[in-house]
């Protein structure tokens, strides 16, 4: 099958010849966590398949998929376009929107809720015509939502005061004292790359092999013997720069250097913050130390306004 993202060109050709620096040091294989190696990976429907097989745990497994548009006009001309990285449907009518996530966001969760929210608005709701006593046609509104997972690839942990290696997780509605499923058309699934530890060696489900080949990959010479599933001979060949023409090569360093120019900025922030609450955290130390200083004062002289301090006694003359 050929890659639906190769067919594209990802930017408009400039006018200039400039090209985007290349890294200092250029691996073999792409990074999947730029916008381009990500689309040209998971934009081919062979790998596409294989990974949501392994991750989703599907009562029937997927044998066909279709990729659809990922900019999914508001409902109002006040709305704003919402856009996935990847959205496809199954064969059997599965909504799946695959999303790649390089650095935290404060309404992340938020936000995925609200992708789901807006497939299963387009998708839930139809008009079913029937036809009333006297023979006149109605219509009814008929709500009926179609199975909706957002499957989201984070490089970063979702909640780092957790001490767990568990990597891959996966959400749906339940009830809370009996911890049943309670909706089972919606469902989150979160892969933490940074929670993944384990070495090749190690390596035992298909999940375990996909985690290891989207962690490693930009680090790795060559395919891991211990991957030896047909499915990554393609992987590792798709994910090889010296394969890719050299527009998809210009592209592809565009991204890169664009996604290690936002990690910098965020980089920087994080350590600016790290910076203010380390001095806010002196600031306090040394408030309390003055809050004691002037508890001790109270207590030996009085209060420090309108306080009544010893006086020395008055000699009569």
């Amino acid at each position: 099958m050929q890659n639906i993202y190769s067919k594209k060109v990802m930017a408009k050709k400039s006018t200039s010849k400039s090209v985007a620096p290349k890294p200092k040091v250029a691996g073999v294989f792409i990074d999947p966590r730029t916008d381009f190696g990500f689309k040209r990976l998971f934009g081919d429907k062979e790998l596409m398949i294989d990974f949501l097989n392994s991750v989703l745990e599907l009562k029937s497994p997927i044998h066909n998929l279709e990729y659809r548009n990922t900019v999914q006009i508001g409902l109002s001309k006040e709305e704003p376009a919402t856009i996935f990285d990847l959205y496809c449907t199954t064969e059997t009518g599965e909504h799946i929107i695959v999303e790649m996530q390089v650095a935290p966001n404060e309404n992340f969760i938020d936000r995925i809720v609200f992708y789901g929210s807006r497939v299963i608005q387009e998708q839930g709701r139809k008009e079913k015509e029937y036809t009333l006593t006297d023979g006149k046609k109605a219509t009814e509104l008929v709500y009926d939502i179609p199975p909706v997972y957002l499957v989201n690839i984070l490089d970063y942990k979702l909640d780092k005061k957790k001490k767990t290696e568990k990597y891959l997780s996966r959400v749906k509605l339940m009830e809370c004292e009996t911890k049943e499923v309670f909706f089972d058309k919606l469902t989150l699934v979160f892969l933490e790359l940074k929670r993944f530890k384990k070495k090749e060696e190690d390596l035992e489900t298909n999940v375990d092999q996909w985690m290891y080949a989207l962690r490693y990959l930009p680090e790795l010479q060559k395919k891991p013997a211990r991957l030896r599933a047909k499915i990554f001979e393609r992987f590792f060949k798709l994910a090889k720069i010296a394969q890719m023409t050299s527009e998809e090569q210009t592209n592809y360093y565009k991204s890169l250097e664009k996604m290690s120019s936002v990690l910098i900025q965020l980089d920087k922030m994080d350590r600016t913050i790290d910076t203010l609450t380390q001095n806010n955290a002196a600031l306090t130390q040394n408030n309390a130390a003055l809050q004691r200083e002037i508890a001790e004062y109270r207590r030996r002289y009085g209060e420090l306004n309108g306080a009544t301090r010893p006086t020395k006694a008055r000699t009569s003359r």
